[in-house]
């Protein structure tokens, strides 16, 4: 696996401030917005001017009235040792995001693909869906390059605080699980972010249309995909996909419960 440059794992509150009660969005379009910056950026001018910059090009010039939140490595560290094992100092926490919940919109993650080398907007949409939440516009950037391997525990422990309620365990699980996943293969293949990110939708919009429950079906699927799009994977690759697509679709039920939660929270 390729080194984890741990800059994007600092999404790990995508908007920390913005959930931190539900109240916060009453009345107040400013509680709506919020940006976050990993520690070591928000101590360097020169990384906070990149990041600002991207933000302003995505219409937010202005973030004046935003709320902010700094994300220190402790924080990171509470969410990478579960995923990675690695730990990490106030030196390596780069990334940074914005989160506007000011419409009532479906789920929209933009990556700033220049910065962020590995997962893709579609891959954390994904995962983030597979775990009920489907609302909320998402920008993520960093001033230095990083995969974003581990930034979707974060981003649900956000979400967690903007309904007082927790995501359920296995949820979770099975989402970062999704993500996971989906890095090992691209770094043990010849496959790219986007192919692989297209084959899981694929596969997983395939299973829910026919309700197929066994993995020896999904592996099918899974080969039959790649096939088609001519992605080399190995049969442990295969493997590996088809289990987390399985584990996805086995916590539904539990997934769809917190969505209720997280869309009255929201309204």
């Amino acid at each position: 696996m390729r080194k984890l440059t741990i800059g994007l794992i600092a999404i790990i509150c995508i908007a920390m401030a913005l959930f931190a009660s539900s109240s916060a969005f009453a009345g107040n379009d400013n509680a709506k917005l919020i940006v976050t910056y990993g520690e070591t950026t928000h101590a360097n001018q020169d990384y906070m001017k990149t990041v600002n910059d991207y933000f302003a090009s995505k219409g937010f010039a202005d973030l004046s009235g935003a709320k902010t939140e700094v994300i220190n490595a402790d924080q990171v560290n509470q969410i990478s040792k579960g995923i990675s094992g690695k730990t990490y100092d106030s030196k390596q926490i780069f990334s940074s995001a914005l989160v506007d919940l000011t419409q009532n919109t479906n789920l929209k993650v933009t990556v700033d693909k220049e910065k962020v080398t590995l997962v893709t907007a579609e891959m954390y949409g994904s995962a983030l869906e597979s775990a009920g939440i489907t609302q909320g516009v998402v920008y993520v950037t960093s001033p230095v390059s990083s995969t974003g391997e581990s930034a979707l525990a974060g981003i649900m422990t956000c979400y967690e605080k903007a309904t007082n309620t927790q995501i359920p365990s296995e949820v979770k699980e099975a989402a970062n699980e999704e993500i996971y996943v989906q890095t090992e293969v691209v770094n043990s293949s010849n496959s790219t972010p986007d192919q692989i990110s297209k084959l899981v939708e694929e596969v997983k919009d395939q299973v829910q249309n026919n309700d197929i429950k066994d993995v020896k079906s999904i592996k099918d699927l899974v080969n039959q995909t790649a096939q088609k799009y001519n992605i080399q994977l190995s049969s442990d690759n295969i493997q590996k996909l088809a289990d987390a697509i399985l584990n996805t679709f086995k916590v539904q039920d539990k997934a769809n419960e917190y969505k209720t939660q997280l869309e009255s929270a929201l309204s």
